[in-house]
Order: C-alpha cells, then sequence, then structure tokens
C-alpha cells in the first residue's frame, strides 16, 4: 500500500531541492566571486550568460556556463532516480527552472534560463533536444539573434514533448510541466519580442568585452 503522505512530502522536498539548485545562478555567483560586483547592474540587467560575456567579457564565461549546466545536469538525474522516469525529470526540471528564473536569495529576479534550459533539454530526452537545439543553432546562424533561438526553442518543447510522450504514463502531467517550461523561458523574453517586432533587438557578436576589476 502506498504511504500517500510520505510520498507527497518527498515530492514537495525534490521540489524545494530543486528550486534551491536553480537558484545557483552562475552569472551572479560569478560576478559576486571573482568581480565583487552584480551582472544585474549592468547591460540589460538580466543575470544570463549573454548579459555577463558583454559586461566582463570571455575570461569567466567557462565558470557560468559549468555552474548553470551542471545544476540543470543534476536536478534532472536526480529527479528520474528519485521519481522515476520521464514526468521525475520533467518535475525537477521546472523547479530547477523556476529557481532559476525566480531566484529568492537575489530578490526573484535571475536569468532567462538559455542554458539553464538547453541543458534541460540534453538531459530530459534526446529527441526533445534535438529539435529544439537545432531550432535554436539554425535560427542564431542564420540571424545572430540569440533572443529568437531561444524563443523558437522554448516554444517547441511543449511540441516535441506531445509527440514524445503521447501515450506515455502520466502524459498530461509531462505535458503540463513541459509547457511551462518552455512558456516561463519565453515569458521571461517578452522584452525581447517586443524589440525583435520593432528591429531594435541586439545581435551577438564576438568581442573580448571590458574586463571588470
Amino acid at each position: 500500500m502506498v504511504n500517500l503522505p510520505a510520498e507527497i512530502a518527498s515530492w514537495v522536498i525534490l521540489a524545494v531541492i530543486g528550486y534551491l539548485l536553480g537558484c545557483a545562478n552562475g552569472a551572479i555567483l560569478t560576478s559576486k566571486i571573482f568581480y565583487h560586483d552584480d551582472v544585474r547592474s549592468h547591460g540589460s540587467g538580466n543575470a544570463g550568460l549573454t548579459n555577463f560575456y558583454r559586461s566582463y567579457g570571455a575570461k569567466l564565461v567557462l565558470c557560468v556556463i559549468a555552474i548553470d549546466m551542471l545544476k540543470a545536469v543534476i536536478a534532472v538525474q536526480l529527479g528520474g532516480a528519485m521519481l522515476g522516469g520521464a514526468l521525475g525529470k520533467y518535475f525537477m526540471g521546472f523547479f530547477c527552472m523556476l529557481g532559476h528564473m525566480f531566484p529568492a536569495p537575489y530578490r526573484f529576479k535571475g536569468g532567462k534560463g538559455i542554458l539553464s534550459s538547453g541543458t534541460l533539454l540534453l538531459c530530459l530526452d534526446w529527441r526533445v533536444a534535438l529539435v529544439s537545439w537545432g531550432a535554436f543553432i539554425v535560427l542564431v546562424a542564420l540571424t545572430r539573434y540569440v533572443s529568437l533561438g531561444s524563443i523558437a526553442a522554448a516554444a517547441l518543447l511543449p511540441v516535441t514533448t506531445f509527440f514524445v510522450y503521447r501515450g506515455a504514463a502520466h502524459f498530461p502531467w509531462i505535458m503540463l510541466l513541459g509547457t511551462l517550461i518552455g512558456g516561463m523561458v519565453v515569458w521571461a523574453h517578452r522584452a525581447n519580442i517586443g524589440r525583435l517586432i520593432h528591429g531594435t533587438e541586439s545581435k551577438f557578436t564576438f568581442h573580448k568585452g571590458a574586463e571588470k576589476q
């Protein structure tokens, strides 16, 4: 017989763990530890990889990438191991993204989830990742708009989730979580969508940037 209170408690505990993992924002932590600064006080004010690169240059970009990728990997793998299957992975992925985008320790002002969500896709299912990453790479290569590639990749997540997990156990919940993850990333890019429409969005360029002392 299933011990319902204990099972609910385990899901709640893992949700909290996933959220706290998400709160470990690579751009914020790296800027504070190495530059004694806050990346959100520069450029677009966003706590993400693109704004970090534009603000500080490429020197510590790998540190930001490592933190944001590692937390996503840990969250998804933990969800799969402790909760089982795709539902557990999507569940922990959702709360990791929630923590990344709305981190309580940083006044709920986090990143847009580009790198973390991209890593999540790779951990969730290679088929889901293939479609979204493919769209991201093609669009960024053709337009140099990182935001456009990110929006397209996020929007495709619920679509690919539907086709990959249609008929699977817990499909409605998996579909809901996939839609929420993709929707959060698109919502975080709402300002970018406005700039894309008006032709004022900045294109990605390779540069060293101004190194902070």
